[in-house]
């Protein structure tokens, strides 16, 4: 069963239905035991870094059984959007430390005249490094993205997905079973479908 963590809040029904159409059975659930018995995790919602944070904190055993199930049973992970960032060590966006199972940090966009912050809308990907969620339909594939923060990573090879507004940016990584996105691809219509597929056949 593939379990997708519910930190409540952000909208997660749009994300298992897609799962559901492509008939990867899937849960939404923050229960300790379905976390620890799940095959795949997917990370994801809408909202701060700092609050995400918190909702983690306030539960500590939600805490140790994520690094648990992450760190040590090397359960396959993948982070989506504000998902990917809480991987990271820390986010300019709020003060408190992040899940520190990437190393790296989370910087905000600079806007200037001709790229406008947030970046939202589609973009393409440029494939840094084989992997398999690389295994693409198309080169000419475009991803939904709407975030105003970037994971700078410290091990630059970990990126395996690299997209341009303005600088080019980490917009996908791995690292051994975990795996981060900075598009939607619950949004990103056959192409998104693709991610989730690759994903759910790690």
């Amino acid at each position: 069963m593939l379990t997708i963590i519910d930190l409540q809040f952000g909208n997660l029904g749009s994300l298992s239905n897609m799962l559901n159409y492509l008939s990867i059975k899937s849960e939404i659930s923050n229960d300790i035991k379905k976390i620890l018995s799940a095959k795949k995790l997917i990370f994801c919602g809408v909202g701060s870094f700092d609050n995400a944070m918190k909702r983690i904190h306030e539960n500590k055993e939600l805490k140790e059984t994520l690094d648990y199930v992450v760190l040590e049973k090397k359960i396959p992970i993948l982070g989506i959007c504000l998902g990917m960032h809480l991987m990271m060590d820390k986010s300019e966006e709020g003060k408190l430390k992040g899940l520190s199972w990437i190393k790296g940090s989370v910087k905000k966009f600079i806007p200037n005249t001709n790229f406008k912050v947030p970046h939202m809308g589609w973009n393409y990907l440029e494939i840094n490094k084989e992997n398999i969620l690389t295994n693409l339909s198309s080169n000419d594939a475009k991803y939904y993205f709407v975030h105003s923060y970037y994971v700078d990573l410290e091990n630059k090879s970990q990126c395996i997905f690299s997209t341009n507004h303005f600088i080019n940016f980490a917009s996908g990584f791995n690292h051994e079973n975990i795996f981060g996105i900075q598009f939607h691809p619950e949004k990103s219509h056959k192409y998104g479908m693709n991610i989730l597929k690759n994903f759910s056949e790690i």
